[in-house]
This record gives structure tokens, sequence and C-alpha cells, in this order.
């Protein structure tokens, strides 16, 4: 666990035991909370030692300069960055005048637990001081998934061995300073002090501060209130400036006496409504909060979580670390998107400020599927956000000289961020990704709201574009040309075979729910002669192919590049993006991540089971997996074509990824698509689920080290359960009365309440493919623990 004994294996939590402040960075980012509105890194309540302090508001961003070295037409003029919002979470604590700091005195116990049923971050401390005062402190903190503006701590400290005058400073902060990280493209640009004072106030025991960002005009607004207990004598003031509003506290405590505080932080910001409203706002939140009480907020969490982790858990046999890393995955990622509601689900969440806080194709790819099956209430928003920035696409497209709708690499307000042209404007698959997204989420819901409010408006306006980025040559075929698809080793190729046959797709979507509302679609200049078109693009867009090797292309002419020198390439100079320049990656066969590989996984119904064979075996020793979307994918296929050991292998290295620190950046926070990835790796890989059409399709199959999966997933009003072991799955209906789902190819009726079992077909024994030489998963032993690490 992050290469530290401290952190337990354990089913429904994650423990440290010990406080190691050479992993505080990575322990702030996994025991981060958030609710997709709010997030708050896993700081330590009074505020230091900290690593990289963190407290957000989804959609709160600064603009930032991009500098070109030569300019450029279409490129980028500014970029977008999230910022560290007013700190509520701070409680400083001093005994007998002396400052609580872990890094001085004596620390004897200090342990957090991210309880992952009840929502909450617990904390116990017993702490003496220099001048030998003993102190306990515990604390529990919750971001609220059931009142989105609200975030609570209980803190409480209580004397062990002598009287002590005890100090609490519980405050609101703005603008703290920022640790500087520079040489990764990863990371966060640092922005520096970036919130404008507004109004600062303080009134009993009630804190507020409102800030405006200087560039995107945001006014963000913070509210706490306190409620205090404690022995008599017990004594509070205020004080409040323009970047700080504190609360202190001061008591006498004899041994075995407690003063606790319980903080209530409510947030708001806008770009439209006035500093009274915003005000306003977070006053509501905080009365909302108070009405609830401090044990009603912990019932609305746990009562929240109970109904997620009902349909939604999944339970294995056979590995400690995955039990717990899928249910820290789910949990995560049900923190990245529960109440975000209308705004983007960044590639880190709101755990950290890698990669700015934007958002990607990774939300519609990697993020949405799985909550699509799990918890289906938080895609809709999700993909309505994407709708309220088809303003920005459409006017991207017509800047690039396309029809349609051109959606952004990454962005956090609908503008396109990416400074790289390759790996940004060319990787036009975001919007099949965000079409697949669509016809998924309606097809396993059937929610004829959104397809009629949102839905056919993003398939018709990303359809527009294929047909005005590709043509047809002599021969009728359709082809894409100038693209860069999800291997961004490989960039501006011609017919990416990913955004083919996502393309494809999107374009068949689109003519097929234009049909179904007619009336809306000619509200959108939508006639017969344009669904034929798209129609006849689809069937005729090429797939390249390989005769004499049989195997599909990633490219056309990719497998003509001379393939990289990876016996040559020592395991130090990976990732390879920050060793090579692109020029030469661009020009080999070399794979930073799974692309026809995840082609095969989304749009399985277009390979034939040999042909995903072979190209899974050609592409497996071309693939370095620098990049952490790749192990969840490539475990799918791998299990797909039988090759389970391996399938095992790549599941734990994606559901690992932040909790044993894989690629070293879990300290810029963690990785959302990765977690998400971990799920779809035990459903889909070791589950054989699929979603084509209207129909569910099973194809389990376990690996030897793993005895029992079992899991649920949402669809059509409907939640079945499948229960697998070695021998046989069985299906049972949680919820709903009737559904049809195939095992192995079989049609299968499942009701209610009666359990349907089937046997499992045979694993064909199949040669292990190799990866380049030290770029393989680390091999899994029994019970959980890997043999190996793979350098990255």
């Amino acid at each position: 666990m992050i290469t530290h004994p401290a952190y337990a294996v354990e089913p429904w939590c994650l423990r440290e035991s010990e406080l190691d402040l050479d992993v505080l960075e990575q322990s702030e980012s996994v025991f981060a909370l958030a609710n997709g509105h709010i997030g708050w890194r896993g700081n330590l309540d009074e505020g230091e030692p900290h690593g990289l302090p963190g407290s957000y508001l989804n959609g709160v961003f600064e603009f930032r300069p991009l500098p070109y070295a030569e300019a450029g037409y279409g490129y980028p003029e500014s970029g977008q960055t999230i910022i560290n919002v007013t700190n509520g979470k701070v409680i400083r604590l001093l005994v007998d005048d002396e400052p609580f700091d872990l890094r001085y005195g004596r620390l004897h116990r200090h342990e957090r637990v991210l309880d992952f049923r009840a929502g909450v971050l617990h904390r116990r401390v017993e702490w003496t001081t220099p001048s030998g005062r003993t102190v306990r402190i515990r604390s529990t903190r919750l971001v609220s998934l059931t009142q989105r503006a609200t975030a609570a701590i209980a803190y409480e400290v209580e004397a062990v061995d002598e009287e002590v005058r005890i100090v609490l400073q519980s405050e609101l902060v703005a603008n703290e300073q920022l640790p500087k990280r520079e040489g990764d493209p990863r990371v966060s640009a640092s922005l520096g002090a970036v919130l404008q004072p507004e109004e600062d106030f303080v009134q009993d025991s009630r804190l507020r501060l409102v800030h405006r960002t200087a560039r995107s005009g945001l006014r963000v607004a913070a509210a706490a209130d306190h409620l205090i207990e404690g022995p008599p004598g017990t004594s509070t003031s205020v004080e409040s400036g323009q970047d700080l509003s504190r609360l202190t506290v001061t008591s006498l405590l004899r041994p075995g006496r407690r003063l606790r505080v319980e903080k209530t932080v409510a947030y708001g910001w806008s770009g439209a409504r006035s500093l009274p409203a915003v005000r306003d706002q977070v006053d509501a939140a905080l009365a909302g909060a108070a009405s609830t009480g401090w044990e009603g907020l912990l019932a609305e969490q746990r009562g929240y979580l109970d109904v997620f982790w009902a349909r939604a858990d999944v339970a294995l046999e056979g590995d400690t670390e995955i039990q717990q890393a899928v249910r820290f995955a789910l949990f995560h990622v049900l923190q990245a998107a529960a109440r975000a509601e209308e705004r983007a689900i960044p590639a880190k969440g709101l755990t950290g400020p890698g990669y700015n806080g934007h958002c990607f194709w990774d939300t519609e790819t990697y993020v949405l599927p799985m909550l699509t099956y799990t918890a289906p209430h938080a895609v809709g928003p999700a993909l309505r956000w994407r709708h309220t920035t088809l303003p920005a696409a459409l006017r991207r497209a017509r800047q690039l000289g396309l029809a349609g709708a051109a959606f952004p690499w990454r962005t956090i307000d609908g503008d396109e961020c990416s400074a790289y042209w390759p790996a940004g404007t060319a990787a036009f698959h975001i919007n099949a990704d965000i079409a697949d997204a669509v016809v998924r989420y309606t097809a396993a819901t059937g929610d004829l709201v959104f397809e009629r409010e949102a839905g056919l408006e993003l398939l018709v306006h990303t359809a527009r574009l294929w047909l005005s980025l590709g043509h047809h040559d002599p021969h009728g075929v359709f082809h894409l040309d100038g693209v860069t698809g999800p291997d961004e080793y490989s960039a501006i190729a011609d017919d990416n075979a990913y955004t083919n046959v996502m393309a494809q797709q999107n374009l068949r979507a689109a003519a097929d729910m234009a049909e179904r509302h007619p009336d809306l679609a000619a509200s959108l200049g939508v006639d017969d002669e344009e669904t034929a078109d798209w129609r006849d693009a689809a069937q005729r867009i090429v797939l390249p192919f390989n005769k004499a090797l049989g195997v599909h292309e990633q490219s056309a002419g990719f497998t003509s590049h001379q393939v990289w020198d990876f016996a040559g390439t020592p395991a130090d100079r990976y990732p390879l993006l920050l060793h090579f320049p692109y020029f030469d990656l661009y020009r080999k066969q070399v794979i930073k991540q799974a692309d026809l590989v995840l082609a095969m996984h989304l749009r399985g119904d277009a390979f034939t089971k040999e042909e995903k064979a072979r190209n899974f075996a050609y592409y497996e020793p071309l693939t370095v997996r620098d990049s952490s979307l790749s192990a969840g994918s490539q475990a799918v296929v791998a299990a797909e074509v039988g090759q389970l050991r391996l399938a095992y292998d790549y599941v734990g290295e994606a559901a690992m990824m932040d909790l044993a620190d894989l690629e070293r950046n879990t300290r810029d926070g963690l990785h959302i698509a990765s977690l998400a990835g971990a799920w779809t790796a035990l459903v889909a890989g070791f589950g054989g689920m699929r979603h084509h059409g209207d129909a569910l399709f099973f194809a389990p199959r376990l690996p030897e080290q793993i005895s029992r999966l079992a899991f649920a997933v949402q669809f059509r009003q409907c939640c079945v359960r499948v229960d697998i072991s070695h021998q046989q799955a069985t299906y049972i209906l949680l919820a709903g009365t009737e559904l049809e789902i195939h095992h192995h190819g079989k049609p299968l009726k499942v009701t209610r309440d009666v359990s349907r079992s089937r046997p499992i077909p045979a694993v064909p024994d199949l040669p292990e493919p190799q990866q380049p030489p030290s770029r393989g998963p680390a091999r899994r032993r029994w019970g959980g623990t890997t043999s190996e690490s793979t350098p990255t």
C-alpha cells in the first residue's frame, strides 16, 4: 500500500495505522472526500504538516496564458486551471500554548480510517507535547452526499494525565501557499494567489468569506458554523480579515474531560449571481445542515451509501487486496460524480490538481460505463454537462472549418485547453466517445426525457463532424485521415481503427435516434438525405487490415513502421514521453496505451473471435502502458481471448494504481478512470459482461487465483446479481420482475428472487503473449501479493 506497511488490507475501509511524512502527499489523495461538487483532500485537520493543501469546487477555475514559440491558427489562446478555494478544514490546536504539530513532541498513536460504507474519514491521535502534556484527539470528517453544498467535521480533544489549557482555532483560509511542481506535464500549473477578496464576516460562531477570481470572474463563498461542547468556563472569540476568518475556543480540561467542536462548512459559487445571492446561498446551506445536525448528516450519509452498495458492490474471494481496492475504486468514482450535477467529472475527480483539473475522454469512455450500471442517476447529469458545452463545440468546429461539433480534448468549462495539437485537437475520437456514452446510457436506462432533451442533439452534431472530417475515395471507401487515436504515441494517423469503428457506431446511432424522433430531428435540420449519408459512411468506413500478418492495423500502415528498440530502452527511461521526443515515438511501432485493444472491448461486434485473439497477441509486445488507462482495457480483452492469468495481473495493476502509487503521481490526485477500470476489468473481464443494443451478455470465466466473484448491475429498471465460481454462474434479479440476458451466447430469462445457474465452458489453452522488457504487469501471487514490480 503506497509501498508502506502502515496501510492495512481490509474489505470495507482503508486504514493507516501510523503517520509517515514521506508518503503524506499520497495519503492526502487516497483519504480525500468529495461529492462531485466539493472536494477536500485528506490533509490533517490542523493544516500542518501538509504535502499539498487542497479544497476544490467543481467548475471553479482560473484562466492562464498558453504561450507558443510559434503561433498557429486554431491554437487555444488560454488555458484553464482548477484552483484551491477557501479551506474550511482547518482546526488548529494549541496545548498549553504549544502548537499541535506531529513533527514535534511524541506521537504515541496516529490512525486514519476511510470508511467506504459510512462515507467518512475517522482519525485517532495520542500525542505528548514537548513539555510533557498528553492529549487524545478524535475527529470525523465528511463531505455530504445528500446535502450538496455541505461538509462537516467533528473534532474532539481529551486531556489524559494532567490539566491542560486547550485552544482551538477553527478557520476559513483563502489563498494558501502551494508548493511548486515542475518537469511533469501531468501535474497542475501553479497560479499563486488567485482569489480576490470581496467580503469577510464573523458573528457569534459563524464565519464567512467571499472572493472572486480575477480572470474567469467566478464568485466563491465559504461559510462555517460551530456547535461547541466543553466544560464550564469554555469561551469563544471571533476575528476576520480578507483571507482569514477565525473562531477561537479556549477551555481548561482536567484529565478525562473533553472539548468538542462540530464544524459545518458550506460552499457556493457562481459566474453570474451577485454577491448577496452567493452569500445567501451558503447561509441557507448552513441552515439546512443545522436542522439536520451532526448525527443526522452521518445517518444520511450512511443511508445514501447503503442504497449504493446494495446495487453496486463487487465481492470476490481469493485476493484480499483486490477486494479492498475495488471497493475503494467504487467509493471514489461515486465521490467524483454523485453530486456533480451538470458539471464535468475531472480526470482526478476532486482529489488533487493533477492535469489542471481538466475533464478528458476518460469520463465518457471509462467512468460513465461503470456509473451507468451502478449509479445511473449520476450519468444523465454528466452527459447534460456535455450538452451545455455544445455551443462551444459548435464554434470550435467552425473555427476548424468543419460541420457539427468538435468537442475539446481537455477542458473545464467547455473550451479547448489543449495546447498541443497532435495529442489534443487531432484526437477527434472524443466526439465518438461522447456518442458512445449517450448510446449506452439511453439503452441501459430507457431515459427518453434525456434522449429528447440532450441525447439526440449530441448525436446529430457529433455525426455531422465525421462526414465533414472524412472523405470517400474513388472506390467509395470512407476514410478519416490525420487523426490521433487513444494511443498518444501514434499521432496524426490515417484511419485509426478505434476512431473509425467508434465513428461508425456514432453515425448509425444518430440515424437511428433521428428516426425515432422525427419531429426533433427536423427541428435540428436533419432530413432523410442526411441520415442516408450517415448510414452510407458507416457502411463504407474502412477498418485497416494487414492480410500478410492476419491482424488489424492500429492505423493505416502502422504495421509497416519500424518497431521501437525495446531491448535497448532501460526501465528507468519510462514513461517514454518524459525521455524521448514525440517525433521518435510517432514513427515507430510503440503503443502508449490500449488502442485497437480498446476498440475490441467497446466494439467487440466489429471483430471475430479469431481476429481478437490474433490482434491481442500482436499488440501486447508493443504496448508499454505509459498511461493509467491501459491496464483495465487490456484485462478485459485478455480475459475474453482466454488469457486469464494475464488478465488477473492487469486487474491487479488497474486496481492498485493509486493504492500502490504505480505511476508515482498519486500525490497529485487519484486516477479516477483507472479506478473505474478496476471495476470494468472484473465485471467485463472475468464477468464477461457486454451490452449490445437492448441486451446484456455475460461470458464469465475466473482465473485460478479467484474462487468466486459476485457483482450486481442495473439495467432497464432491473438489478441483476451475478455470482460466479469456476464451475457455474448464477443469476438472480434483486429488483424488477423479469429480464432476458445471455450466458455464453445463449438466452436466459431471470426473474425476481429465483436463481438461475448455468455451467461455464472450459478456457482455451493458449500461449501467453509477452510484453516489452520491464513493462509486463506485476505477477500476482495467491492471496493478492505481487512477486515483482513494474517500473513506471
